[in-house]
């Protein structure tokens, strides 16, 4: 008989590691610290998730992170209790506030533009403000009472038909330019929506939003909004609204392939290649956006396709729009079209929107500016067109630099972290309840001091991945996966033991964190 040793055990794979550890809710890009503590002289090593929000990065923290999204969604969403709110703040967490001028030096400060309305666009419904945050309560006919909020979608206009695959039907007419410019200032249009919406409406309107790509790759956005608010008035809000970029003009390009501007030392500046002349500077360009007889280099508006629906708190229907409006955070701007079953015609369109959006400015500093014949605003030696590091022009991105989640500020009247102890205390009170002590999570909390008042423990980086040491890398993914199972199995044990204990007629429990939705496929439908 032959006997089976600990070293002919079978070891799995390291992609059914992978996969089991994502199963399981392990994070599988782990970064790896080792921690000292200074009384007792111990150290060890600590895997810390990797934070990701993107699934195909890793599918354990992009669910973490949408989980804790759809709890904060769903608790401001119908939230009746109005906190204070401040007049002199209407700013929002989430998006920058954008000014009536741009940012061009000091003449700005001397020098301002027109704030008359362009005539294209139809004049803003005037409503008087009210000092409030949450929506009115209505009553039916039949004496019921009811407070029901918004649920609406926001697009971009059109820039050629397209194909049900999102491809334009004629890629040489359509607009990529528009397209791409668009995308790159999304942001400021939505915080001018914002603006308005709550001018139109009468009172402090407070909203959880997801930008998303549709099937053509254009950017649209979801929005939760508290407070019943007419479709109507929705849309004429949107019709009105639009965004001036009142930038230098960078429609023609200068300086093409190699031939560059070169930094001079001397000037601090750069200059032309071949005459050695000084490029306009950023404070001369933008002095010629303030003549008299100059227009906005780029104006940018909403498209028709504006939606908007009313939803009653504490329903199954509302439940599934709160996952719908947080279906697409795991996934990239890219994403709309899948990687490993992209069409060649997808994929043509998805590098050449790219390619416009790589080599168009995104800010002041961007040094695209260089191909435009301007030094951009705050100059650094070696910048390069089409090398811009800031994340908009990546092709995950799409134009779209900032954040996919725009929150209100008095929309839960909580910050993320407080939403994750939130859910940490439900489990731990769960826990305790059933007699089951809870992981110590907070071991080597940076909290904790020695008698002088230095932290007691410190950190250091480790270089452990999974391409340096990846026997290293083995061993925590699998003591990782054992403890995330033991934990999994005692919050079972926990939740059965408050099953028993609940009178028969009590369906719900108040203690248990509130399941993560998914959407119908009716609501993820993408509009063409």
């Amino acid at each position: 008989m032959t006997t089976t040793t600990t070293e002919q055990r079978p070891v799995l794979s390291d992609e059914l590691l992978r996969d089991t550890a994502a199963k399981v809710g392990v994070c599988v890009r782990p970064i790896i610290r080792r921690v000292f503590d200074t009384q007792t002289g111990e150290s060890e090593t600590v895997p810390l998730p990797c934070g990701s929000t993107r699934e195909r990065v890793c599918q354990s923290c992009a669910a973490k992170a949408r989980r804790l999204r759809i709890q904060q969604c769903r608790e401001g969403w119908h939230r009746t209790d109005d906190p204070a709110a401040d007049d002199d703040q209407d700013q929002d967490d989430d998006i920058e506030p954008e000014p009536d001028h741009d940012d061009g030096g000091d003449s700005v400060l001397v020098r301002r533009r027109s704030t008359r309305r362009l005539p294209q666009f139809p004049p803003l419904p005037v409503t008087p403000m009210e000092r409030r945050t949450v929506g009115r309560e209505l009553t039916s006919p039949s004496g019921e009472t009811y407070r029901p909020s918004t649920f609406l979608t926001l697009t971009l206009p059109s820039y050629g038909p397209v194909h049900k695959d999102g491809t334009p039907k004629d890629p040489e007419s359509y607009d990529y330019r528009r397209a791409a410019l668009d995308a790159l200032h999304f942001a400021k249009l939505m915080d001018r929506f914002w603006q308005n919406l709550r001018r139109c409406a009468g009172y402090k309107v407070q909203y959880f939003g997801c930008v998303e790509p549709q099937r053509r790759l254009t950017l649209h956005a979801h929005a939760a909004v508290r407070g019943a608010i007419p479709r109507g008035l929705i849309r004429a809000v949107a019709a009105a609204t639009y965004e001036q970029v009142w930038w230098p003009a960078h429609d023609t390009p200068v300086y093409l392939g190699s031939r560059l501007p070169v930094w001079d030392d001397r000037t601090s500046a750069y200059i032309d290649p071949d005459t050695l002349a000084p490029l306009t500077s950023w404070e001369q360009a933008m002095d010629a956006t303030h003549e008299p007889d100059a227009d906005a280099e780029h104006v940018l508006w909403f498209g028709e396709q504006i939606d908007s629906l009313w939803f009653l708190p504490d329903t199954p229907r509302t439940d599934k729009r709160v996952g719908y409006l947080c279906k697409y955070l795991t996934k990239s701007i890219a994403e709309a079209y899948d990687p490993d079953a992209m069409s060649r015609r997808q994929a043509k369109h998805l590098r050449r929107l790219h390619r416009e959006v790589r080599w168009l400015p995104c800010c002041p500093e961007c040094p695209n500016w260089l191909r435009f014949g301007i030094t951009p605003k705050d100059p650094e030696p070696e910048m390069l067109p089409g090398h811009c590091p800031r994340p908009a022009h990546d092709l995950e991105n799409l134009g779209h630099g900032g954040r996919r989640v725009l929150v209100s500020r008095d929309w839960s009247g909580k910050t993320l972290a407080e939403h994750k102890a939130d859910r940490a205390a439900i489990v731990r009170t769960a826990l305790a309840e059933a007699g089951i002590e809870s992981p110590d999570t907070d071991r080597w909390s940076a909290d904790q001091t020695d008698d002088d008042g230095t932290p007691r423990y410190l950190w250091e980086s480790v270089d452990i991945t999974p391409g340096t040491d990846v026997e290293t890398y083995r061993v925590i993914l699998r003591r990782q996966i054992t403890e995330r199972l033991r934990w999994q199995h005692q919050y079972a044990e926990a939740k059965a033991a408050q099953a028993a204990a609940r009178p028969p007629n009590d369906t719900g429990s108040a203690t248990q964190p509130e399941p993560a939705t998914t959407a119908t496929r009716s609501e993820g439908r993408q509009h063409r």
